[in-house]
């Protein structure tokens, strides 16, 4: 397991060397091949090590292990204290490691159709295998130091991804404000894990209890500040400001920002130090809880007014990153049965959501490739003339809104069971986050697909002739994406459809034995009735669009 393990982070960094430092060489389309090969070889290897991880079984003590197939000492301060570079293998990392490698592989094969014709590919594709490789690096960490290292890498990235229109004065703002934002997030993270490293005597995820113990009061600063870190990161309230601007960069640069990388760096912070939070600092998770709701609620209503079909899904991500965080705050003990439902559901709704949220902006991609605009008053009747398009969108609103058999159902089921476990008022609000998340995701379906036809460019053409006209003249007409942005679409709609059948529980758990999830009706039921509400009013209000009087409502209280 040594070699192929080790090839993970060496396959990206490989290709983005190669692209950044002789990207010149190499057309663009064979930029795009050298990066999607190198994806394809890393995907194949995350698959095989989840293969040969979860197969190998469990441990006498009934869970999987803890395995280190790579390490090496870099910096050493004590005999304890000393920073390393490793791989580190569990549950959570290799779950992470079949989420980033699955979805940025769908984003580098879209990539090749999406950016044709566009400048600067081989840096384009560059910085994306960097991207990947710092999450990578990042999730297999085997040490909190090491995943600061990488959780740099990942700011330094987007930067870069976000400002790749660096000639826009906007992607150049964009980039600027994501990268000082999340900095300063990041200030308290580094005095976190120094405080930590210099109470705990080690930068392991697992120290000795009876140094933490010693410790008081400082090991809860301690991770309080780790969460900061993470707050910036996963864009929770008030250090969300970024992530709405970060759509200045390309539409599959957002697909992979939002559904397995950056976004969810804060997450996976939290789960990889549960726990340590639940032993020392219970109060600070539940606090990051309460954080995440008000966060959830709030993205949740911007959603619902906002005509930009990108930061209508930016929106939604700040929500439901609300609600992965929520159900780990809400957690009280180690034992799923008991406190512990939350950390399996925030880890299966990362991992559902990753697959739909991707979706969804590799789909706004394919509607923006077909419209040239961003904005829904630009749109209206595409079903008609981007039927894959609009087929797999629905799959993805339906799973964000918790419909079965969609696979977001099943883990936001999860979540609100743990939530009504911890108080009925948590569960209650969040319940009704997921009625407006069907609301917002319907109006801005049909807003897209349905109603009134549109022309896509108006002021050039000078009229307001609706899009059949558009069929008259072929260089004017609507059409369906290229295979290699369609594929991908097919391909995440597919698991989309099956991920929630998944036996989640049996391969991770809070206290990493098997747990069997099972519906709770009365939550599954509400949630579903409360969804189908949402969906239902969205119908009432967009689906049939007598004026345009309603929307230009909506657009003047924008």
């Amino acid at each position: 397991m040594i070699m192929y393990t080790f090839l993970i982070i060496l396959l990206p960094l490989f290709t983005f060397l190669l692209l950044g430092l002789a990207g010149k060489r190499f057309g663009p389309k064979t930029a795009g091949i050298i990066g999607t090969a190198g994806l394809i070889g890393v995907t194949g290897i995350s698959f095989l090590t989840a293969i040969s991880y979860f197969g190998g079984g469990r441990t006498t003590e009934g869970v999987f292990p803890t395995l280190i197939p790579f390490n090496v000492e870099w910096l050493r301060f004590s005999e304890s204290l000393h920073i390393d570079l490793g791989i580190m293998l569990d549950p959570i990392s290799v779950m992470m490691l079949i989420v980033i490698s699955t979805v940025s592989l769908m984003v580098h094969i879209y990539s090749i159709g999406y950016m044709k014709g566009e400048q600067g590919v081989q840096r384009y594709f560059a910085f994306l295998s960097l991207f990947t490789m710092s999450m990578l690096g990042l999730v297999v960490a085997t040490n909190i130091f090491q995943m600061y290292l990488f959780w740099e890498l990942v700011g330094v990235s987007s930067y870069l991804l976000i400002g790749f229109y660096y000639t826009k004065p906007a992607a150049v703002a964009a980039a600027k404000k994501a990268f000082v934002v999340t900095r300063f997030a990041d200030l308290g993270f580094l005095i976190g894990i120094l405080i930590y490293g210099y109470y705990a005597n080690t930068f392991a995820f697992t120290p000795e209890n009876h140094a933490l113990v010693a410790a008081g009061s400082l090991i809860p600063l301690a991770l309080g500040l780790m969460f900061v870190g993470g707050a910036g990161k996963s864009a929770m309230f008030p250090l969300h400001i970024w992530l709405p601007d970060a759509m200045e960069g390309p539409t599959p640069v957002s697909a992979l920002i939002h559904a397995a990388t950056m976004v969810v760096a804060g997450v996976y912070l939290l789960a990889r130090l549960f726990p340590l939070f639940i032993g020392f600092a219970p109060e600070v998770l539940h606090l990051a809880g309460y954080i995440g709701a008000f966060t959830a609620l709030f993205a949740a209503m911007i959603a619902c007014v906002q005509t930009d079909i990108k930061r209508v899904l930016a929106f939604s991500t700040i929500s439901q990153i609300g609600f992965m965080i929520v159900a780990l705050g809400v957690c009280t003990s180690n034992d799923p049965h008991e406190g512990g439902l939350g950390y399996m559901a925030s880890m299966f709704h990362l991992f559902t959501h990753a697959m739909f949220k991707a979706l969804l902006f590799l789909c706004a991609g394919a509607v923006i490739h077909a419209v040239h605009s961003n904005e829904v008053k630009d749109m209206g009747g595409l079903r008609k003339y981007l039927p894959v398009t609009h087929i797999t969108f629905l799959i993805a609103c339906l799973a964000i809104a918790g419909i079965p058999p969609f696979s977001g159902f099943f883990s936001k089921d999860e979540i609100l069971v743990a939530c009504f476990k911890f108080s009925p008022v948590m569960g209650i609000t969040m319940c009704g986050i997921a009625g407006l998340t069907a609301y917002y995701m319907f109006r801005l379906y049909y807003l897209i697909f349905w109603g009134k036809e549109r022309t896509t460019d108006t002021k050039e053409r000078g009229d307001n002739s609706d899009l059949r006209a558009m069929k008259e003249n072929p260089q004017l007409t609507i059409h369906e994406a290229p295979r290699s942005m369609t594929i991908p679409l097919i391909f995440l709609s597919s698991v989309t459809c099956i991920a929630g059948l998944i036996p989640f529980g049996n391969f991770v758990s809070s206290n990493g034995e098997a747990y069997s999830i099972h519906l709770n009706m009365p939550v599954a039921i509400t949630s579903v009735c409360v969804a189908v509400l949402g969906i239902a009013i969205a119908t009432w209000m967009f689906k049939v669009q007598r004026n345009h009087s309603q929307f230009s409502i909506l657009n003047s209280l924008v």
